[in-house]
């Protein structure tokens, strides 16, 4: 089961009418755990998302899992909607993603078909903490999977 430890997201702007409008990018360097194959690997990953328009972003990510066999990569392209809550503290957010997740050995790769919802709050004038959940269903050739866990982000605005 996936345990988020930490996720950090460096964006370039904080306000709504800033890092949530056409045109803001958001970076994130991802670091925590999840239990595989009996191992219990570190998820160290990069997250980059663009705003096509005011509060929609689409996204890329790649994450490697280190500390057991087999070895995985994931590869995720995510959409997200943050609510236009222009002003308020709290700005709410949904959204939805696809992961091609990539096995080493003999196992078989799978996909990933998730979506998440959340808020995140104003800690100061130059970053925010988000709270949420994912659910996924996971799919393979003679398996599907279900399962979901809390997400916890912390921003800084540089």
């Amino acid at each position: 089961m996936k345990k988020t430890i930490v996720m950090l997201l460096a964006t370039s702007t904080i306000y709504a009418g800033g890092a949530f409008s056409v045109g803001s990018k958001n970076i994130r360097v991802i670091a925590s755990t999840d239990t595989s194959f009996g191992n219990t690997y570190t998820v160290l990953g990069l997250n980059a998302n663009y705003f096509v328009i005011d509060n929609l972003s689409i996204g890329a990510s790649y994450q490697t899992y280190l500390g057991g066999t087999p070895s995985i990569n994931q590869i995720t392209l995510p959409v997200t909607y943050h609510l236009g809550l222009e002003g308020m503290p709290i700005v709410p957010y949904m959204g939805a993603f696809y992961s091609k997740t990539f096995i080493g050995g003999d196992y078989e790769d799978y996909d990933i078909y998730g979506g998440r919802i959340g808020a995140s709050m104003r800690t100061s004038s130059n970053s925010y903490v988000s709270f949420g959940w994912v659910q996924e269903i996971g799919s393979s050739s003679d398996n599907i999977s279900k399962r979901g866990y809390p997400e916890m982000s912390a921003g800084i605005s540089f």
